[in-house]
């Protein structure tokens, strides 16, 4: 037995929901920072989540993620939050029956609508706990990086001027706050045939809508034409400087993660390169700051700059 499944039975053992019952343990893929298992007690089946080992370097409140996903279950688009061990922060949540999503699936302009109107169920959820600010997190996991020795892009400093340069831009069209989820790989969303949910609430905190929706884009590897979909889907309208916002906090997505894949090549203990990962990311950030895209979303977001 490996000591994750083995940690994995024994937090079983904890859960109230299916004491006395006979339970079957599965690993499910696709977490990055958690391990996540299939619970199967008859014709019953939960998901259980264990936080992954030293996470709170990588700035994220179990407190802050269970508050939020009840909050988001409460939409209907989040999963029902069935059980919560604080002193262990097991989270039993509720199975949801259909596909997972891969950029493969997503990248429709009939996936880019949905995707649009699951986003507005989902920001109209009562406030998140905290506030979620990537710029600021890229200071916290600088400071991270500076006293844990952790090895990042030898430029990465470099470029904090042109970060600088971001954050004025997108606070000229700047929207109200809402209760946004701020980590959207395609795996966390799963179609359950009405529409799509969104799984995974660690990072989940009130932010600007953009940065849903670019980060979102970034991690389906939406095209012009697809991002354009998903911005006038979500607000109704052609809307020329919130697209140019959408796609600089696409930008930002891969620039604060290449730092959190650099945090998790140092601590984790899952069998994933996150070196190739964080490196991929930051190659690709560093493409689109040298590019003539980059300039002209920074006009358009300043648009209205007196």
């Amino acid at each position: 037995m490996t000591q994750s499944l083995s940690r994995a039975e024994d937090a079983v053992g904890r859960v109230s929901l299916w004491q006395g019952k006979a339970v079957q343990i599965s690993p499910l893929s696709g977490g990055l920072t958690n391990e996540n298992y299939l619970v199967e007690t008859g014709d019953e089946r939960y998901v259980m989540r264990l936080p992954g080992s030293s996470t709170e370097l990588l700035s994220i409140d179990r407190g802050n993620e269970v508050y939020n996903a009840r909050a988001a279950a409460g939409t209907g688009i989040g999963p029902k939050v069935l059980e919560h061990i604080p002193e262990l922060n097991i989270m039993v949540l509720e199975f949801i029956e259909g596909p997972t999503m891969s950029a493969q699936t997503l990248q429709s302009e009939p996936m880019a609508r949905r995707m649009a109107e699951s986003f507005k169920r989902l920001h109209a959820a009562p406030r998140f706990l905290k506030d979620f600010d990537m710029f600021r997190l890229i200071e916290d996991y600088l400071r991270i990086v500076a006293e844990h020795g952790v090895r990042i892009p030898p430029d990465y400093r470099d470029r904090l001027p042109m970060v600088e340069e971001i954050e004025r831009a997108v606070r000229v069209g700047a929207l109200p706050s809402v209760s946004c989820h701020n980590d959207l790989l395609c795996e966390n969303f799963i179609d359950d045939g009405h529409c799509l949910r969104i799984v995974d609430y660690e990072l989940s905190g009130n932010n600007d809508a953009c940065f849903d929706l670019g980060n979102t884009a970034q991690e389906a590897g939406f095209d012009d034409q697809l991002r354009t979909i998903l911005c006038e889907a979500y607000f109704g309208r052609p809307d020329a400087q919130q697209l140019a916002r959408m796609n600089l906090f696409a930008l930002m997505s891969d620039v604060g993660w290449t730092l959190w894949g650099a945090i998790q090549a140092r601590i984790s203990t899952l069998d994933f390169d996150f070196t190739d990962y964080y490196t991929t990311r930051w190659n690709r950030a560093i493409t689109v700051m040298d590019s003539d895209r980059f300039q002209a979303w920074l006009e358009e977001a300043r648009h209205n700059d007196p």
